[in-house]
């Protein structure tokens, strides 16, 4: 018995994680999209090409390659990126008859077009318990008009592509899967490591190279479990293509054409045959703000995740609930200052170590006598105080004597800034937030201090320029002062939300602005749920 359900009925039913997509006719995906992503975060569309005009026992799946990416395009427009949706290759595959073994298990079947046969077979194939959802009455299709038959449609015995592959994103999905298309038994991919992603923007925002190239493996044989997949981490621009012999195609982008050039001058320098090279467009992004590159781009999707939660916050059941503490910090010349700033103008009250410090050099503190013991009065001002201008050189860019600096310093400052923490929360009015701002903060371990980290990072010649400009420093002189700071890459990796100011300042403080939207909503929603 065929039920056609409306998406009041299914608004009834539990709400599913993952869906399948019949479609049937372009013209209707925007306003099928629409209509289910109230549904699903996760949808796999499965193209209705029996269903179509055309011979699909015959015809080769590249004729399909304009109408994949013309879908993945226009989904972005149509619901933005709440839906992680994937293509369906194997399908496409003509005489070849393999179940699908897809990752996530299917909860919910669309159609938007009126075809129970090949749904009904798709439940079975799915074990989906629930009926299809015919979002259509009719049992039209438009496919066939979209084959593309300009060109020669040729298929591959093995295909090559690289990349850095930072969370797979739209046009990714797009690059990726005209390979697939093209591959009939072998397809690799060469993935690059931290030592080809030093000039990416971001480069520490990037995921570790075994991550990429785990998630990449997913998607392929997600979309196309057929094909036999080579993902391999690379070192250089021309990984395994300067000494595999078997290989027949590359596929590359308008703009790394001249680099799948390349790999065939180098291959016919070593007597291997050249490679079919397949271009495939760049997908051009819709924001245009000047720090946005212009095309859908992993740089992109690390821009956007400034201000954002990058990691969730580990419970700290040995700290009171209020104030919510945060440890602002970062390399020298970050921005954490005026971070900092923009967050107490938010509302947090700011603790600055730094400012604490100067305290606890005055004379007749601990630190005082500790230090002038360890360095001699050579540093001392002429008013007796401690001249950091003078103690400064002694420090940066010798380890021992740092290190005896801090291990003066640092216990009495925390120990500071818990007496300060303390009187707050015994006033009359505990303040919600409380940003420690600490440029020592991770090496110091003072993170358990803290409900969580936000950082502040800026490339590393960024820093040096600035250094230069505000200290009056010589550029050995100011890589010398960076050299003793903690790393971006450690930074980020203990960090639970992360800013960059290496932009504007409108664009800064928008990630500021962001943050502590969150920030407030997760608060008050602790708080709801305690009472």
């Amino acid at each position: 018995m065929v039920i056609i359900l409306n998406l009041n009925e299914a608004r009834k039913t539990a709400m599913a994680s993952t869906g399948l997509l019949v479609v049937s006719n372009v013209k209707h995906l925007g306003k099928s999209l629409r209509s289910i992503e109230k549904y699903v975060s996760s949808l796999y569309i499965h193209l209705n090409v029996t269903g179509s005009t055309s011979n699909s026992l015959t015809t080769p799946p590249p004729v399909w390659g304009r109408l994949i990416s013309q879908l993945y395009a226009n989904s972005s427009s149509y619901v933005g990126n709440k839906i992680d949706l994937r293509v369906l290759v194997s399908p496409l595959r003509p005489g070849v008859d393999v179940p699908l073994k897809l990752r996530k298990p299917v909860d919910l079947i669309f159609s938007d077009s009126h075809h129970p046969e090949l749904c009904d077979k798709l439940r079975a194939a799915l074990n989906v318990s629930k009926p299809t959802i015919f979002l259509e009455d009719s049992s039209s299709t438009d496919l066939g008009s979209h084959e593309d038959n300009s060109q020669e449609q040729k298929m591959y015995p093995s295909v090559v592509l690289g990349g850095t592959f930072d969370r797979i994103h739209l046009g990714h999905k797009i690059f990726l899967t005209q390979a697939v298309l093209r591959t009939c038994k072998r397809l690799v991919v060469g993935v690059t490591t931290a030592a080809m992603t030093k000039s990416k923007t971001l480069p520490d925002l990037i995921l570790p190279v075994e991550e990429r190239i785990a998630l990449l493996r997913e998607f392929l044989t997600d979309i196309d479990s057929t094909l036999q997949y080579e993902i391999v981490p690379i070192d250089d621009p021309f990984g395994p293509t300067q000494h595999d012999p078997d290989m027949d195609m590359i596929v590359v982008s308008a703009e790394t054409l001249r680099g799948g050039q390349k790999v065939n001058e180098i291959r016919s320098g070593k007597q291997l045959r050249e490679l079919d090279i397949f271009v495939i467009d760049i997908v051009e992004s819709n924001v245009n703000d000047g720090i946005h590159e212009t095309k859908i781009s992993s740089s992109n999707t690390r821009i956007d995740l400034l201000g954002s939660r990058w990691r969730k916050p580990e419970p700290r059941p040995h700290l009171p609930i209020r104030p919510h503490i945060i440890g602002l910090t970062g390399g020298i010349a970050s921005g954490k200052s005026k971070m900092a700033e923009r967050l107490s103008n938010m509302g947090a009250h700011v603790i600055d170590c730094d400012k604490v410090a100067h305290d606890v050099y005055e004379p007749g503190q601990v630190c005082y006598k500790r230090i002038v013991q360890h360095f001699g009065t050579t540093i001392l001002s002429s008013n007796g105080r401690i001249d950091r201008a003078k103690l400064g050189p002694l420090v940066f860019g010798n380890p021992l004597e740092l290190q005896a600096l801090n291990e003066i310093v640092w216990p009495q400052l925390i120990e500071e800034v818990n007496r300060r923490l303390d009187s707050l929360r015994a006033g009359s009015e505990v303040p919600k937030v409380v940003v420690l701002e600490a440029a020592v903060l991770l090496r110091a371990g003072w993170e358990s201090n803290c409900h969580e980290v936000w950082s502040m990072i800026v490339p590393p010649e960024e820093a040096v320029k600035r250094v230069m400009a505000r200290n009056s420093l010589s550029e050995a002189e100011a890589r010398k002062r960076l050299s003793s700071q903690v790393s971006n890459h450690e930074i980020v990796a203990k960090s639970h939300v992360i800013f960059s100011s290496q932009w504007d300042y409108e664009f800064t403080q928008k990630q500021a602005d962001r943050a502590w939207k969150i920030l407030n909503s997760e608060l008050d929603s602790q708080h709801s749920s305690s009472l």
